[in-house]
């Protein structure tokens, strides 16, 4: 015998505005980034603040050659972030592939593809940053190449923060480089900021594992410390209108953007 269907009872509802009715953000992800998406659900656990990823394909060596070939691919994954959402910032996640293609490609890009939408990276990120926290003379501590840091350093040069001290892990490789542990990250940051030429410390690279370790460097060196996926996460609230403070997660997060004229 056939049981009969219960009736599907109908039932009236109400909208609101939805998740991330204070900001929503959209980030493009590397698809080799191991990283990023766990430490930004930390750093941006605020109310009404929600986070969409897009992921974007890289090739997991780091090379000048290799980071400038994401640049064909910033488009795709861009478009990829719907505009219905109503984005109220938005950011390409590579430290070294926005110093190689540049922060005003990267730019552009994401403004073809969300026009009007506030737009970042972790380099303009992190000068965003230290010129908030007040950092002239910068440690900077990478994992990538000599080839790679080289430029990374001459940009931060080039924009009045000196870089007096730099140290490297010298790994190519974004699959390992996400596998570096926390203590590892802890003692180079200390080992690049303890010197007195040196005002605070940032700590490059999305995938390696920093933002845990930022408060134990700010103690042991007294000086501000920041990195990538930390700077991101800053300014893209910032960006977004977001000016909450933080508890545990640094000097940083205490900090409002400061104008260009300030640095």
């Amino acid at each position: 015998m056939t049981q009969k269907s219960a009736r599907v009872e109908r039932f009236d509802f109400t909208t609101d505005a939805g998740a991330g009715d204070r900001a929503r953000i959209g980030l493009l992800v590397l698809e080799s980034d191991q990283t990023m998406e766990w430490e930004f659900r930390a750093l941006t656990d605020l109310p009404g603040v929600s986070v969409y990823h897009s992921r974007l394909a890289n090739d997991v060596t780091v090379t000048p050659e290799t980071l400038g070939r994401m640049e064909a691919e910033l488009p795709v994954a861009a478009k990829l972030l719907p505009d219905y959402m109503g984005l109220n910032a938005i950011a390409y996640g590579c430290t070294s592939a926005s110093t190689i293609i540049g922060e005003e490609r990267v730019a552009e890009i994401l403004e073809e593809a969300h026009p009007g939408v506030p737009s970042t990276n972790p380099l303009t990120a992190a000068k965003a940053a230290l010129n908030a926290l007040g950092v002239k003379r910068l440690g900077l501590l990478t994992p990538y190449s000599p080839e790679v840091t080289e430029a990374m350093q001459a940009k931060f040069n080039a924009a009045g923060i000196n870089v007096t001290v730099v140290g490297s892990f010298y790994e190519q490789s974004d699959l390992v480089v996400g596998k570096i542990d926390p203590q590892s990250i802890l003692q180079a940051a200390i080992s690049v900021g303890q010197s007195p030429d040196v005002d605070g410390v940032f700590i490059s690279c999305t995938s390696l594992r920093a933002a845990s370790i930022i408060e134990q460097a700010e103690s042991a060196l007294n000086k501000p410390v920041t990195a990538s996926n930390h700077a991101l996460a800053w300014h893209l609230l910032r960006l977004a209108g977001i000016e909450d403070t933080h508890e545990n997660a640094g000097q940083l997060f205490g900090e409002q953007l400061r104008v260009l004229a300030d640095a």
